[in-house]
């Protein structure tokens, strides 16, 4: 076995750790930035250490758990979330060399392991032996199906273009044009599916604290509380990466300027999604639930079809991949 299988995992942790700690603050002083408040400036200087000491505050809290929940599940359901966000991050590739996982069905594993999430907040909410955390969970496995259906049928365009369901394949096949020009509807579909995928504005429904007093997770405390947010941020950190591998290019250049390393190229499109992600929650509301299954169904669904529709009709007419 090589170092890389065992020291692998341990650099990709410490990664996802560092950047879950950086985009917390970020995202708190871009919310604050952008809706004309202060932010984080009270903990260490310009409140740098703010995400440290939450951090710290929620490892110190009591772990209660409720007197008639089940606590075998109970136990398990934010670890059920988080394993799977961080198990898709190996087949993400960086560049054309830093890959941890480069299997042949990159895309097909990431879109078949990060549904298991759901499946945590389902038990999470199912568990707590509360109504208003289980209204929460069903909420969660609704908005799944809802969305899960056009965001896989989005990314079929990028694999008839691609010709391929590796993810590195897929990048290559983009350096002389970026997938987000002839795939432009799947990936406003798969960007809009993927919003819900993350619980994030103005998909957050089920963890809509106005009317579920925090929702699934509502009687989670301590570290138990902390693992439900940690597999969100990493599903940020996941799904970023999955839109700048399908549709951005990954590490390819733009205009071909290769003054600049590979892994630059990719982490400057990585953070551009994450502050696109940041910008839409300061920006829009929530949206109801009624108009979220609206959404799902009856727009969403019918682009994705018809984007898959254009994508076999230009492939058969050009005999190339994409739309030119």
């Amino acid at each position: 076995m090589s170092a890389m299988t065992f020291l692998g995992p341990v650099v990709l942790l410490l990664l996802v750790l560092g950047f879950v700690t950086i985009a917390i603050l970020f995202e708190r002083k871009v919310l604050g930035w952008m809706q004309g408040r202060v932010g984080p400036v009270q903990v260490g200087p310009w409140g740098l250490l703010q995400t440290v000491a939450d951090v710290l505050k929620l490892l110190l809290k009591e772990d209660i758990i409720p007197g008639k929940a089940d606590r075998i599940l109970f136990k398990i359901a934010p670890v059920i979330a988080f394993v799977p966000a961080f198990a898709v991050l190996a087949v993400i590739p960086y560049t054309d060399r830093i890959v941890f996982a480069d299997i042949g069905v990159g895309l097909l594993y990431f879109i078949a392991i990060s549904s298991i999430t759901t499946i945590g907040i389902l038990v999470g909410g199912w568990s707590s032996n509360n109504k208003y955390a289980l209204l929460g969970a069903m909420r969660s496995a609704a908005q799944m199906i809802s969305y899960e259906i056009p965001l896989v049928m989005s990314v079929v365009g990028v694999i008839m273009a691609a010709g391929s369901l590796n993810l590195t394949e897929i990048v290559k096949a983009q350096e002389s044009l970026w997938f987000i020009l002839p795939q432009l509807i799947g990936f406003v579909v798969f960007f809009v599916a993927s919003l819900a995928e993350l619980n994030r504005t103005p998909f957050d429904l089920p963890e809509a604290e106005s009317e579920l007093v925090a929702g699934y997770h509502v009687e989670y405390t301590g570290f138990r509380f902390a693992f439900f947010m940690l597999a969100e941020y990493v599903y940020v950190f996941a799904m970023a990466g999955l839109t700048t591998v399908l549709y951005l290019g990954g590490w390819n250049p733009l205009f071909g300027w290769t003054f600049l390393p590979p892994i630059v190229w990719f982490a400057a499109k990585f953070l551009l999604i994450v502050f696109i992600l940041f910008w839409i929650r300061a920006t829009l509301p929530r949206i109801r639930l009624d108009q979220l299954m609206q959404l799902g169904w009856k727009v969403l669904l019918p682009l994705a079809l018809v984007n898959i529709f254009l994508s076999a009709l230009f492939k058969e007419v050009s005999g190339i991949g994409n739309f030119f």
